[in-house]
């Protein structure tokens, strides 16, 4: 199991090194310009010029690339503001270092992604298992047909008209914002109800389409066959045999979904005016802020990474074929 995960972090840090390569190339080496992009929207000749100086843009490719990669693991000088290991570059636009920022941001998404995650998987799951289980029936159709409209409503039409019904008129749910966990638990968990809720009915949709086929396809199985004639009841074939193999591609989602969501929910917070990275990541592009750009990028490459490393654990111990 040790050499197991020795071996898939190996091969994340390779994945992540070309991944920081790939983003240099594309954001620095390929524009005419990185330093107007770098500059934000308005931009000063003695800016730029402050600018191109920070970032050696008048060196070769090679040296950028070389104080590139030092800046991400060790810090730089960017004129008359330092910045410590690691840093991830510096933004001209928010005067500070992008890793403070994005720091400063990922405990939004981390609780907008958690809180969003125990709920849709619990509740997708509970679904699809129940309908494999009552195949053919009512229960199966109704639920399929619910999870299909589920599944194809956008976050931002249901974020709208579920913040209109259930906070401004029915005044249910408190309105969406978010408050640090430590501060305060209950209006940590007030503030973001409404967002995990929109976000996991949405998600739950899919995971209950996909668990109800993984279920019947398990239920299949010779195995399972077996021990059901050998006298097992349904309770445990079910839950002791089907279910291990039934639960493998929800694990495989769940960590591309997971990887998606630390690196930015994009779409939720910005609905909900939730100030996490998906919400940075549109203000930096709507100010045209190049290092923060960057920074985000390589913070959604990392989270994606290291979210499938540990689904690739998560299969060695359901199962062990997989670590041979």
């Amino acid at each position: 199991m040790f050499r197991f995960l020795v071996q898939r972090l190996l091969g994340a840090a390779l994945i992540l090194f070309v991944v920081f390569t790939v983003t240099f190339f594309l954001f620095f080496a390929m524009p005419d310009d990185p330093a107007r992009l770098s500059c934000g929207k308005t931009c000063t000749p003695e800016t730029l010029a402050l600018i191109r100086r920070d970032l050696g843009l008048d060196e070769s490719v090679p040296m950028q690339y070389r104080h590139y990669i030092v800046g991400v693991f060790a810090g730089r000088d960017f004129g008359a503001s330092h910045c410590s290991a690691p840093c991830l570059g510096y933004s001209f636009v928010n005067h500070e270092p992008v890793l403070d920022t994005l720091l400063d941001r990922f405990p939004a998404t981390l609780s907008l992604a958690l809180g969003a995650s125990v709920i849709f998987l619990g509740v997708g799951i509970m679904i699809g298992m129940l309908a494999a289980l009552r195949r053919g029936t009512w229960l199966d159709k109704s639920t399929m047909a619910l999870s299909l409209i589920g599944a194809s409503v956008t976050i931002q039409f249901l974020g709208v008209i579920a913040r209109y019904v259930l906070v401004d008129q029915l005044r249910w749910l408190p309105k969406p914002e978010y408050l640090p966990f430590t501060g305060d638990p209950g209006g940590w968990t007030g503030g973001l109800l409404l967002p995990w809720l929109t976000l996991a009915c949405v998600q739950a949709a899919v995971y209950a389409r996909l668990t109800r086929a993984s279920m019947i396809d398990a239920l299949g199985e010779d195995h399972v066959r077996t021990v059901r004639a050998k006298g097992l009841t349904s309770r445990q074939v079910y839950l002791k045999h089907a279910w291990r193999g039934a639960i493998t591609p929800v694990v495989t989602v769940y960590g591309i979904e997971l990887g998606v969501l630390l690196g930015g929910a994009v779409v939720t917070e910005t609905t909900f005016n939730i100030p996490g990275i998906g919400k940075l990541a549109v203000n930096a592009v709507a100010n045209s802020d190049l290092p923060m750009i960057t920074g985000v990028v390589l913070i959604a490459a990392t989270a994606m990474v290291l979210a499938n490393v540990a689904v690739d654990a998560v299969y060695a111990v359901i199962d062990p074929r997989v670590r041979v």
